[in-house]
């Protein structure tokens, strides 16, 4: 019999469901399909499934996806690994994602069959809002996702790229039916800190709710093996590397905080990417989970290995301090 590494859990928002301070962001997955899914290379499917596999050994026991992700082709990739897995993977938790541009509220419904046969009949233990932009209110969004929490379609409703108005306002019409909002995914990392300032993480706080924090190693830049060998960019597959971080000016404007997550790497005996989810995970308390993806086994291992340590709060507030003088804020 396969044994699961133990790692401690958190609440997923108010509820009693527990879920690892680390999921897997499964964007990676999309196989190459779609506007979105092209930003990364196609991946095999027997990879997608080890990486799974692997990650629920480790104690990983969520994994969040979305339509948009290829057009439902992460969600099937997703779907076709934890069957190919078997009975070990009966535990795991799903979270997916509509898609609401162009879109109105009706369609969180009128899709929602969609994304349970990508993901081959699984229960969606939590339904996020993608985007805050549709054609309808968030009123009329969350009136929609208390019909699919009433029918069983979806267990939790969360939310994506929300601000602190638009989150609360999701929360209130929630509980007015005795639902409430658990989750909202925004990007958040050492290098991006505006949910510090712009309201969401202190409503998110109060009000209970987790915020899943994507794009955690800002596309692996915080690895600091850019850092180290620049000519490493020339190989990446797919548009990241011409983002700003990758540039010869955002090497330079990182690389002090490159250096202390060196240091600590160090001094605990992991790599510097552990020093950065780990610090993500910890700084707020229970407040803040994370979804790095792994498109490689090296990354899944990385990802389990920041569940068995904890940086001490000097270490903690060092790297806070060194964050906030490279950080983007606004």
């Amino acid at each position: 019999m396969e044994v699961v590494t133990r790692v401690p859990l958190r609440n997923l928002g108010d509820s009693t469901t527990k879920i690892s301070a680390l999921g897997l962001g499964c964007w990676q997955f999309s196989k190459g399909k779609g506007m979105v899914g092209r930003f990364w290379a196609e991946m095999k499917q027997e990879d997608i499934t080890m990486i799974v596999k692997m990650s629920l050994g480790g104690g990983i026991n969520w994994f969040d996806t979305a339509e948009a992700y290829g057009k439902g082709e992460s969600e099937r990739a997703l779907s076709e690994a934890l069957n190919t897995i078997g009975p070990s993977a009966e535990q795991a938790l799903i979270a997916t994602k509509w898609w609401p541009i162009l879109r109105t509220a009706s369609s969180i419904t009128k899709t929602i069959d969609n994304r349970l046969e990508a993901l081959g009949g699984r229960q969606i233990d939590l339904y996020q809002i993608h985007q805050p932009y549709s054609f309808s209110t968030v009123k009329d969004e969350m009136k929609a996702m208390i019909e699919l929490l009433k029918d069983n379609k979806i267990k939790y409703a969360g939310v994506s790229n929300f601000n602190a108005s638009k989150m609360k306002q999701a929360d209130e019409v929630l509980k007015k039916e005795g639902y409430s909002l658990v989750s909202n995914q925004v990007k958040y990392s050492l290098l991006d800190r505006r949910i510090e300032r712009n309201g969401v993480l202190d409503a998110a706080k109060e009000l209970g709710i987790t915020i899943i924090a994507y794009s955690p190693l800002e596309q692996g830049i915080l690895s600091g093996k850019f850092h180290k060998n620049p000519d490493l960019i020339k190989k990446i597959q797919g548009p990241r590397k011409y983002t700003s971080y990758f540039k010869a000016s955002g090497l330079a404007k990182t690389q002090p905080l490159i250096d202390v997550l060196e240091e600590k790497a160090i001094k605990y005996g992991v790599s510097q990417t552990q020093i950065a989810l780990n610090w993500l995970i910890h700084f707020h308390g229970d407040t803040v989970v994370a979804i790095p993806g792994a498109s490689k086994l090296h990354h899944v291992q990385e990802n389990i290995g920041t569940l068995q340590f904890t940086l001490s709060t000097d270490d903690l507030n060092e790297i806070d301090s060194v964050s906030k003088q490279v950080a983007t804020f606004d």
